[in-house]
């Protein structure tokens, strides 16, 4: 399997994507913001469609696109945004938008399956280190600001008390889930990057009661995904996602098995 060039390209990509989903992850779960990772998914797909329509480099349409809309939300609110109203209207559009660009462009046949269900194993070196440059990114601003964001996510009005400046965190992490969104999207595609950004990190709180285990956790999770996808798609030639997203719900279910289970014991001092 690894004497294929395109194999040591997707397992190393691969696995920098899990490693920055499974720590982000733990936060966008944290912070309930799930639903905008999944509404940055589609608004990605609309983007890359833009960038593919106009001739442009479709990560950069993705970049441009989810970062924009991490702005204009932060702006708002994501309070205000939380509405089912506005998602379902955001969602709405810019799928709309993406159908549009793609009815507009003479690659749309190979490029809709590529950007809605990825196609990790199509990287080449280029874009591996497209993503290890944005990947490192992300993990090292993640790690610079690990304190306030962690004292903001679990603790919010203690943050505020303790007058950290709550909307521009929360604004900063908004911009971090956009460019992390973007960079997932190239392995699991935009219909799916909602399942490696949130299922390990919503599993990993079933294993560990500690911030820094359920980070630790959710990546391990999330890495054993992508090596568990990548391998049976190629003994298989099924879709890598399919794969990767059957492990993570499986992680996510034996999660709940296990809380289920202990809390049946009543083990001191955890909380069910």
């Amino acid at each position: 399997m690894f004497q294929y060039d395109f194999m040591q390209h997707a397992f190393i990509a691969g696995t920098l994507v899990a490693l920055m989903c499974g720590v982000i992850g733990v936060f966008v779960i944290a912070r309930s913001l799930s639903f905008i990772a999944h509404t940055f998914s589609h608004i990605g797909f609309a983007g890359a469609s833009f960038a593919v329509y106009v001739g442009m480099d479709p990560l950069g349409g993705l970049l441009l696109f989810t970062l924009l809309s991490a702005l204009g939300i932060g702006q708002l609110g994501v309070k205000m945004f939380r509405r089912d109203a506005s998602v379902s209207v955001v969602l709405s559009l810019f799928l709309g938008l993406g159908i549009l660009f793609l009815s507009l462009s003479d690659k749309q046949a190979n490029f809709t399956e590529t950007i809605l269900f990825g196609s990790v194993v199509g990287i080449d070196m280029q874009d591996v280190w497209q993503i290890v440059g944005l990947t490192a990114a992300v993990i090292l601003i993640l790690a610079a600001g690990y304190r306030w964001l962690k004292f903001d996510s679990f603790d919010q009005i203690g943050a505020e008390a303790a007058g950290l400046p709550i909307r521009w965190i929360s604004i900063g992490f908004l911009l971090l889930m956009a460019l992390a969104v973007s960079v997932t999207v190239q392995i699991v595609g935009a219909l799916l990057v909602f399942a490696l950004m949130t299922v390990p990190a919503a599993a990993a709180r079933c294993f560990s009661q500690s911030i820094f285990g359920m980070i630790v956790i959710s990546s391990i999770l999330a890495v054993l995904g992508v090596w568990f996808g990548l391998s049976m798609s190629f003994y298989t030639n099924a879709p890598v996602s399919f794969f990767i997203t059957s492990f993570e719900a499986a992680a996510y279910f034996i999660g709940i098995a296990y809380r289920y289970w202990l809390a049946r014991r009543r083990v001191p001092g955890y909380q069910r």
